[in-house]
């Protein structure tokens, strides 16, 4: 099983970035997806999940409107759009594939730095 994300970096405040997130081994469109971050000596949090089929999103109040999670079953992968990024969106961000307990995977982070 593996869960690779791609697309952070440094961005300037009120700039955007997407997260891509690509899955494999395991059967992508049967699994809720989700982003969470974890800033700097602070506890990892959920920022934003979506059902296998796309049908229910939710979102942290913090991102609200300004984030926007996405899926294309067929790529095996789930993309974060982040617009209107403010320097408390620093964080490292982690794609997560739940269908169960004994089934809940993680990748290894991407980072994004949002500063001037």
């Amino acid at each position: 099983v593996q869960l690779v994300e791609s697309g952070g970096g440094l961005v300037q405040p009120g700039g955007s970035l997407r997260l891509s997130c690509v899955a494999s081994g395991f059967t992508f469109s049967t699994y809720v997806m989700r982003w969470y971050r974890q800033a700097p000596g602070k506890e990892r949090e959920l920022v934003a999940g979506i059902s296998s089929l796309g049908v229910s999103i939710n979102y942290a109040d913090s991102v609200k409107g300004r984030f926007t999670i996405s899926r294309d079953n067929g790529k095996n992968t789930v993309y974060l759009q982040m617009d209107m990024l403010k320097p408390e969106d620093t964080a490292v961000y982690y794609c997560s594939a739940f269908r169960s307990a004994a089934m809940h995977y993680w990748g290894k982070g991407t980072l994004v730095t949002v500063s001037s």
